[in-house]
C-alpha cells in the first residue's frame, strides 16, 4: 500500500485515471491501527481498479489541513479529482468493499 509522503505526490495521484482511497491515520491511534490490515489487505485486492493510499496526518499536516481531516481515521473516496464521500472512524471490511465496489462501478 502506498503511503503519500507529500502534496506533490498527491496531486500527481489525482491524474490518474484509477478512482482513489484515501486513508488519513497516525501512528498513535488506536482506530488507525485496527483499520490498517483491513485497508491494506483492500489495496492489494483492488489494485488494478482502486488506488488505495495511507496520509500520515502527522507527518503531512497541511495536506489533512487540506482535507479539513478534524478526527481520524478518515476515509476519503475521490473521482476525477471530485470528493465524492468521507467517513471518520472506523468502518468493516464489509462497508468498504460495498463503497469500492460502487466507486468502481461508475467508472
Amino acid at each position: 500500500m502506498k503511503e503519500i509522503q507529500s502534496i506533490e505526490q498527491f496531486q500527481a495521484l489525482l491524474k490518474g485515471d484509477k478512482p482513489i482511497l484515501v486513508d488519513f491515520y497516525a501512528d498513535w491511534c488506536g482506530p488507525c491501527r485496527m483499520l490498517l490490515p483491513t485497508v491494506e489487505k483492500l489495496a492489494e485486492e483492488y489494485e488494478k481498479d482502486f488506488e488505495i493510499v495511507k496520509v500520515n496526518v502527522d507527518a503531512n499536516r497541511e495536506l489533512a489541513q487540506q482535507f479539513r481531516v478534524r478526527s481520524i481515521p478518515a476515509l476519503f473516496f475521490i473521482k476525477n479529482q471530485e470528493i465524492m464521500e468521507q467517513l471518520t472512524g472506523l468502518q468493516t471490511e464489509a462497508s468498504l468493499t460495498l463503497k469500492i465496489e460502487e466507486y468502481k462501478q461508475r467508472a
